[in-house]
Order: C-alpha cells, then sequence, then structure tokens
C-alpha cells in the first residue's frame, strides 16, 4: 500500500488557506491525503477592536475549528501578522516545517500581492525550494531527498504579471464545505472585514445571514473565467467545464518540481482520465 499524499499549503494569516484552498483541502481528505494549513504569522493584526494574546488564541481557535470541518491539520506559528519579513530566522523556520512535514506539494501565495506578509510568505516559501534538499542547511531538520511542487493560490493581480490557472479543481460539491470552514473564522468574516469595508461584508450574528454573506464572497471570489473554463477542459471536459460554479486555481512555481500533466493527475484531486 502507497504512502498518502501530503499536502502543505502555507498562507500568511489564519484564514488564508481556507479562503484560498479549503475546497480542495476537503476534496484531498476525502481521498486519503494529509493535508496541512498553516498561517505563517499569528493573525494578531487583523481586527479593529481586538489584540494580542487574545486575538492570537481566538484566530487559532477558529483555524482549528475550520480545519476540524475539512478533517485535516493546522498549525498557527508565532511570526508577528503585519511585520513578517523574509530573514534567515524566517526561512529557518519555514524549512524545518517543511522538512518535518515532507509534503509531496506545497501551496502559498504568489510573489506580487497587496498585503506585504502575503509577499514575503512566498518569498520565504521561494527560498526554502531549493535548500529543504541541502543537508549542511539546518542540519537538525534532516534534508529531503524528494523535491516537493510548489503552487500558487489564485489571485486577480495583473501586475507584473497576472495568474494563470495551471489546475482547475471543481469545489461544487464541496462548496458547503468550504463555507463552513470560513464561518468559523468569525472575527474576520463578521467583525474585521466587515469593519475595514473591502469585501461587502456585514456585521451578523444570524447564522442564515451568515451563510448567505459567505455563499456571495465564495461565489464571487471562486467564480470561473472563460480562460479558466477553458483550462478546466482538460480534466472534466466541455460540459463539465462549461457548467462550473465554484472552482479553485494554482500555477505551478517554476522553483518546485516539474508541475506537468502527470504530476497534476498525481498530487491534485481532478477526475481520472
Amino acid at each position: 500500500m502507497s504512502d498518502p499524499i501530503r499536502i502543505l499549503a502555507l498562507g500568511a494569516h489564519p484564514d488564508d488557506c481556507e479562503i484560498l484552498a479549503g475546497g480542495s483541502a476537503v476534496l484531498w481528505a476525502r481521498a486519503g491525503a494529509v493535508v496541512k494549513f498553516v498561517s505563517v504569522t499569528n493573525g494578531a493584526g487583523g481586527h479593529h477592536e481586538m489584540s494580542g494574546p487574545e486575538l492570537v488564541a481566538r484566530r487559532r481557535a477558529e483555524a482549528k475549528a475550520a480545519a476540524v470541518v475539512a478533517g485535516i491539520e493546522s498549525q498557527v506559528l508565532d511570526l508577528p501578522d503585519g511585520s513578517l519579513v523574509p530573514g534567515l530566522a524566517e526561512r529557518e523556520i519555514l524549512l524545518r516545517l517543511i522538512r518535518e512535514f515532507r509534503p509531496d506539494l506545497v501551496l502559498t501565495h504568489r510573489p506580487n500581492d497587496y498585503h506585504p506578509d502575503h509577499r514575503y510568505t512566498s518569498q520565504l516559501v521561494q527560498d526554502c525550494a531549493y535548500l529543504v534538499g541541502v543537508p549542511n542547511v539546518c542540519p537538525e531538520a534532516p534534508a529531503l531527498r524528494k523535491e516537493p511542487v510548489i503552487a500558487y493560490f489564485r489571485d486577480a493581480f495583473r501586475k507584473p504579471a497576472p495568474f494563470q490557472a495551471d489546475v482547475v479543481i471543481d469545489i461544487g460539491p464541496v462548496v458547503g464545505e468550504k463555507i463552513r470552514m470560513l464561518a468559523y473564522h468569525e472575527s474576520q468574516f463578521f467583525e474585521w472585514l466587515p469593519w475595514n469595508g473591502r469585501h461587502d461584508l456585514e456585521t451578523t450574528a444570524d447564522p442564515e445571514e451568515r451563510r448567505r454573506l459567505l455563499e456571495g464572497l465564495v461565489a464571487g471570489r471562486d467564480a470561473p473565467t472563460p480562460e479558466i473554463r477553458a483550462r478546466a477542459e482538460t480534466w472534466y471536459g466541455a460540459e463539465h467545464a462549461g457548467a462550473l460554479r465554484f472552482v479553485e486555481c494554482f500555477e505551478a512555481c517554476e522553483y518546485g518540481a516539474v508541475l506537468d500533466e502527470e504530476a497534476i493527475r498525481r498530487w491534485f484531486p481532478v477526475p481520472d482520465q
């Protein structure tokens, strides 16, 4: 019996992985993969009223509860939210984490992004891409003998280069589970994000209203473009691709192992040929 696939997602904040790969995580876990969501920062900057250890503890608990929905692992690191830097100490933290988890596939942000924590999380992962296999760097953590695939989360930024959907995952069958995962991050979606006014969310304690708001958020963020539908035909066929409503997409990072069609079918939850 072969070992289960191992998926490691590294987001900058405690809700990033859920927003960008929550549906895929549910599909991976159901297929028997070992999936871990990691927040590289502690989330201490993500509120307008709470702060410090109280907020960190709350956001860590929210991430853990969301992970239970998907059947995956969750970890929130202690690096400061809003002050992440791509330094040597931070690199070694991620290097050890990646080596200890031994992923087949690593997911993270693209390096061009509005948020410095997103950008520097991406840079740190890229900086680790080669070093994970160098035994004399962080020798206390055994180097990997197999280079993982690295792929980027989807975003809408156009410069210096727009996102390219190398992999498209239909998350329609599990979109309800993704919404449940997001709902556990109530400090974000029903407190902080409504307050900062960037995402058309509202403050509410009503469960049905919360679900409606999150359905709208997911429907907007995860809607397929014509280009994504065309790419999805590779795995789903034209009829299925044309009917897609909710997708999560990933772009290959050239610093990891090659992400060709064989690797996509091996590591991602796409239909068999």
